[in-house]
């Protein structure tokens, strides 16, 4: 297959042109490359996933796909098939540049190239019930800037993570400390499937083969479990107590803050953003950090890349940007935070990943005020 606007060699399966951007129509896909109908109707399908696994019975959906004309930017007309605007001409960014999910309505994320960066090697990918503080899955990613095709690799290694996390956590043998122990194992399970993904789309031959960073997040009620591996991060910001990150980063900023180094200082070295722990390939170490809260106030959990936190590494101070949104929409918040992080200098690729947390599963009213390197 070539692109009908610049006639390079296309993919199968490939919904956009990776040389021009063009968007690409279901006719551009021979019918024998066809995938199955839960891949073809995903806007990002040309990035290579694990084989789509049986979903079971209570297993939650993936995010639906948004429908009708896409809107431009800039002046609300319509985005035409070259990504560029019938009405005022501006260029639409790719799907994969900027891209949106809101599985339910009270879970979002927004995933962004940002100012100054030439691609987007972040990537998440959610989950969640339809009923508000039921249970929810926010998977962040990012592609290791130094290393090749890290922007396929961290997509397909994200959206393989949440395969596994498609059913609730175990409940282990009714103990805490077997549930403990279950948990670990199945959020263990997600990043070596994210690992797997990772391996399974680097060439082999690859001299700096692709890898990536992995936090994720699960609500389940008022439990919060997490996972991560490297330097993205989750956050737990209440609206009214104590905002807390719930993440320790794998970095050598994290190890100089271990060893007395004050946290603003490390944060802002000339090894801030050095990892020490990744996945892919040449991981030498993909068991991630975990651990779990009880919540009992409403709040918002945050999964996202250090393309936000750089600008709002304290809790509080995260949670600041959260107020200044001033808005208890998920949607509306993600792109508030990835707005922000893009005029405070956009430097790296942002992820913002929120889902909103309600006392009794109702109350959705926030209170007023209330060795690499991976960039």
């Amino acid at each position: 297959m070539t692109c009908p606007t610049c006639g390079a060699t296309l993919a199968p399966g490939a919904r956009f042109c990776e040389n021009c951007g063009a968007q690409l129509g279901t006719a551009a896909v021979p019918a024998a490359a066809t995938a199955p109908a839960t891949a073809t109707s995903d806007p990002l399908g040309d990035a290579p996933i694990s084989a789509p696994t049986r979903k079971p019975a209570g297993a939650l959906p993936d995010p639906p796909v948004p429908a009708g004309r896409r809107p431009c930017a800039e002046c609300g007309g319509e985005v035409g098939p070259d990504l560029y605007c019938l009405s005022c001409g501006t260029k639409a960014p790719s799907e994969r540049d900027h891209f949106q999910e809101q599985p339910a309505s009270w879970v979002a994320g927004v995933c962004d190239k940002a100012l100054m960066k030439n691609r987007n090697e972040d990537a998440m990918a959610l989950l969640a019930g339809v009923e508000p503080g039921s249970r929810a899955v926010l998977i962040v990613m990012d592609g290791v800037s130094n290393s090749i095709d890290s922007d396929v690799a961290s997509l397909a290694g994200a959206r393989a993570a949440r395969e596994v996390l498609r059913v609730p956590l175990p409940s282990g043998m009714g103990t805490p400390q077997g549930r403990e122990a279950a948990v670990r194992k199945v959020l263990a399970d997600a990043a070596a499937a994210a690992n797997t993904a990772i391996v399974a789309v680097t060439d082999p031959d690859s001299p700096n083969p692709a890898s990536a960073t992995f936090t994720v997040a699960v609500l389940e009620g008022q439990r919060i479990s997490w996972a991560n591996i490297g330097d993205s991060r989750s956050y737990w910001l209440p609206d009214a107590g104590t905002p807390v990150q719930l993440t320790t980063d794998d970095s050598v900023a994290q190890a100089q803050i271990a060893e007395g180094i004050a946290r603003e200082v490390a944060e802002t070295g000339p090894q801030a953003h050095a990892i020490t722990k990744w996945l892919g390939r040449d991981s030498e170490d993909f068991t991630p950090t975990v651990g779990s809260i009880e919540v009992t106030e409403p709040g918002w959990l945050l999964a996202c890349s250090d393309g936000l936190w750089n600008y709002a590494s304290e809790p509080e101070a995260m949670r600041e940007q959260v107020r200044a949104a001033g808005t208890d929409d998920p949607a509306a918040l993600a792109l508030a935070l990835v707005a922000f992080a893009n005029a405070s200098g956009g430097h790296d690729n942002i992820t913002a990943a929120v889902a909103r947390v309600g006392l009794g599963h109702n109350d959705q009213t926030p209170t007023p005020g209330g060795e690499p390197s991976d960039g």
